[in-house]
């Protein structure tokens, strides 16, 4: 008997994607996949349930409530229509073969799920994340932004550590390990993410070469001797505004900072912030509904 999964789907907008994804994974227990449809506007958050489990009005109550909430706080979470869709496992594989395929970033890096064929080409890293298990696999225009900065700074010549505020599924800090960062750092807040990062670490064999951690930006203290030739920070952008000194703090003079996840109409604000903590902006990229940028020190 092949086993089935139960494909629960939330739809929200651009804006309310992240805290919508944090209300899925608190209600079920895993982070959600994202799938952003070329042809409409918005995010389809989706986690995937065993048969035997089943979605209850416990369950739907928590994600009403958990949408009023961000409504409350001034972000448009769009319908939060709730799709419940019963799928056959080959059913499953398929969709997402459909919808990711590889990234090459740069010519440094080849980011694959293992049921892809491709073969790097010479000099090409390989990380391999499959989709649906982990947030965060690189068709994100926001992770796409960190992955070339990661490759177009790392300098060969020099020894250059790494640190990523946030890691999700882990694909920056193992990307960053694949391209030769030493040492490489990654802390997340959420158990969960650490757990899965690790388990992605190990998979891609660079475990002994990062440390994941359980750690909440919040808390990073104000004073430290610890900093980065590079610091990647893909937060909600108040919590990049209310910790920019304690993110600040963790890049050395020489380093650079990469900030994403902010929606384009929220980037000034983050952007004066920081310039404020003796930052500028060095680069920026604008996709869809997103702006990222790098920052450097204004008097390096």
């Amino acid at each position: 008997m092949k086993t089935a999964f139960r494909q629960v789907s939330l739809i929200t907008t651009l804006e309310a994607e992240e805290a919508a994804s944090v209300i899925l994974q608190q209600v079920f227990g895993q982070q959600p996949s994202v799938f952003i449809h070329p042809e409409r506007e918005g995010s389809v958050l989706s986690v995937y349930l065993t048969d035997k489990q089943t979605v209850t009005d416990a369950n739907r109550n928590a994600i009403s409530e958990g949408l009023k909430m961000i409504q409350a706080s001034g972000l448009d979470s769009g319908s939060g229509h709730l799709e419940v869709k019963r799928l056959r496992r080959e059913d499953w594989v398929d969709s997402w073969k459909r919808h990711f395929k590889p990234i090459h970033i740069g010519g440094k890096l080849l980011l694959k799920p293992s049921w892809c064929k491709d073969k790097p080409s010479a000099g090409q890293k390989v990380v391999i994340l499959d989709p649906g298990l982990s947030f965060g696999t690189g068709q994100h225009a926001t992770t796409k932004f960190c992955l070339n900065q990661l490759a177009v700074l790392r300098d060969k010549k020099r020894k250059q550590s790494f640190l990523d505020i946030g890691t999700g599924s882990g694909i920056l800090a193992i990307a960053a390990a694949k391209l030769g960062y030493r040492p490489v750092k990654a802390i997340d807040y959420d158990s969960e993410a650490v757990r899965v990062a690790k388990k992605n670490a190990l998979r891609n064999r660079v475990d002994n070469h990062l440390q994941i951690r359980l750690g909440d930006v919040n808390r990073l203290s104000l004073k430290t001797t610890s900093k980065y030739d590079v610091v990647c920070a893909n937060l909600f952008y108040d919590i990049l505004i209310a910790n920019a000194s304690r993110i600040v703090a963790r890049v050395k003079l020489v380093g650079a900072m990469v900030l994403s996840g902010i929606l384009d109409r929220q980037f000034d604000e983050v952007r004066e912030v920081f310039e404020d903590q003796g930052m500028c902006l060095d680069r920026a990229r604008k996709q869809r509904e997103w702006r990222s940028g790098r920052f450097v020190f204004a008097d390096r």
